[in-house]
């Protein structure tokens, strides 16, 4: 299947740049957890994606409600599953506020493992609504890695291994978020030419077997080729300012509430506590 990606602007929400512990980690007192940044404070990794008037919403962490009142989210039009670890999934019942508000079932989007743990963990999700606002309203649709539209929206599913697990990243556009990545299949490289902005997991300083550290992410990001990579999914153990330092040039440190914005026809631009000025 061949499908031209979309052409038009893409902005970005970071609801939360943080591993599955959060930061601040419960009983820690490192430079990181006791840091009066508020880029130091992360909550569990979830974003918006908002191209051709939609809202895309990936993932739905433990956070997702707090996540929602900080950015004063209140509409979402599909949900776009990367995995279904707890830290990206297990906010899945405040997906009902959401139903309530549009009084509509909303479609969610996965590969079968996704999809799997959804019909065995919340099959209550899966129920025709006698109304919508006591439980989550979801139409499941699996897919694999061809593109596909949603109301003239091109989305691309990305392949990439967290570990032993095949799981989703998603492309819009020139925008490709990346979570929980280990490696890439070769198939998923081409996928990521030409890219204005790439989100990349970026867990800690030590090797993980299902995460990249910040040389891999490094390395990877390098081989993308991105005009701009912005490091997610980071634990407490990654300070902002330290690891800013680090970065090489077209690489920055994600926070939560960082929004950027890109188009054809205007100079990409990011807002954000103190955001940083991007240079593409």
């Amino acid at each position: 299947m061949t499908m031209s990606r979309w052409q038009g602007e893409v902005e970005v929400l970071l609801l939360g740049v943080g591993s599955s512990g959060g930061t601040p980690a419960l009983g820690c007192r490192c430079t990181t957890c006791t840091s009066n940044d508020a880029r130091n404070t992360r909550t569990r990794a979830s974003a918006v994606i908002r191209a051709g008037g939609k809202t895309f919403l990936i993932d739905t962490g433990p956070d997702l409600r707090q996540q929602a009142l900080r950015e004063q989210l209140l509409h979402v039009d599909a949900v776009l599953y990367t995995h279904p670890h707890a830290d990206h999934l297990n906010g899945i019942d405040d997906l009902r506020a959401f139903c309530w508000l549009q009084k509509a079932a909303l479609p969610t989007f996965g590969n079968r493992l996704m999809l799997s743990h959804i019909e065995e963990r919340f099959p209550y999700t899966l129920m025709k609504p006698s109304n919508f606002w006591d439980k989550p309203v979801l139409e499941l649709h699996e897919v694999g890695c061809e593109p596909f539209d949603f109301a003239g929206v091109s989305i691309e599913p990305i392949e990439v291994l967290h570990g032993k697990w095949p799981i989703l990243g998603w492309r819009i556009g020139d925008v490709a978020y990346l979570t929980d990545v280990s490696a890439l299949p070769p198939t998923s490289l081409p996928k990521l030419a030409n890219l204005t902005l790439l989100f990349l997991d970026c867990l800690r300083e030590q090797e993980h077997p299902t995460h990249l550290s910040v040389e891999q992410a490094i390395s990877l990001a390098t081989q993308i080729g991105a005009k701009q990579t912005v490091m997610i999914h980071m634990t407490h153990e990654l300070e902002y300012h330290a690891l800013s330092q680090r970065l090489p040039a077209g690489m920055v440190v994600g926070y939560d509430g960082m929004t950027i914005a890109t188009g054809l026809n205007h100079d990409d631009e990011c807002t954000g506590p103190e955001a940083p000025t991007m240079q593409f």
